[in-house]
């Protein structure tokens, strides 16, 4: 199995790629049909930093480039729609890294001019929430803020697809909400890692949906 670093989405195929990752569900996709947008639905932009999208970063995914003009209309559909748009800042510091200081080869601080959320990306036209760990929901305000927005049903985009955007598509699942995981909205590494999350996540946690198929409904 190809572990290394690949650009499986890029702005000329990232559609067909998408529809033939749906393809390969198979029963998976078929047993579960797509929801409508909920009036209570919500959109997580999970850590669109520099971080991830900068080539000069050792954490550099190639694909995310790709999934930046589709998540940049879903925010702003949903925005004219009246839903809110929380985008999630990944931080840590000595105290808060726990397993992710040991796991990987450094933490994100603060003070790294690549923490900050992508110009690319208007964050300013939504809700930036710190996390610190994979999952969005653990130790951070958001669940808070769902419940005082009347949220009962996500939309997930953005990045690792195989880190923390299924860790929270799973924990937003188990918060009770309805989870809908955008296939051409979210990327990893690699095709494996991504086709991974989507299998699973469609066995019992997350419709897996295309971001054309959200921005019809709301007529972005």
């Amino acid at each position: 199995m190809k572990t290394g670093k690949e650009a499986y989405f890029t702005s000329e195929n990232i559609q067909a790629e998408a529809h033939g990752m749906l393809a390969l569900l198979g029963e998976l996709k078929a047993r579960r049909p797509l929801p409508a947008l909920n009036a209570s639905a919500a959109l997580l932009v999970l850590d669109m930093q520099d971080y991830f999208l900068n080539p000069d970063s050792h954490a550099f995914v190639p694909s995310a480039a790709a999934i930046v003009p589709g998540i940049k209309r879903l925010a702003a559909a949903f925005a004219g729609s009246g839903k809110p748009v929380f985008y999630t800042r990944h931080i840590n510091d000595g105290e808060n890294a726990a397993n992710m200081g040991t796991w990987w080869r450094e933490v994100i601080t603060e003070k790294n001019p690549l923490s900050a959320i992508s110009a690319q990306l208007d964050s300013l036209g939504g809700l930036v929430i710190l996390k610190s760990q994979y999952d969005a929901f653990y130790r951070t305000s958001l669940n808070d803020l769902l419940v005082d927005f009347m949220v009962d049903q996500v939309v997930i985009c953005g990045v690792m697809t195989h880190l923390c955007c299924e860790s929270t598509a799973r924990s937003a699942f188990m918060r009770g909400y309805e989870v809908l995981f955008a296939v051409d909205g979210t990327a990893t590494y690699n095709r494996a890692y991504h086709q991974a999350s989507l299998l699973n996540l469609s066995h019992g946690f997350a419709v897996p949906v295309l971001l054309s198929e959200l921005l019809a409904e709301l007529g972005g």
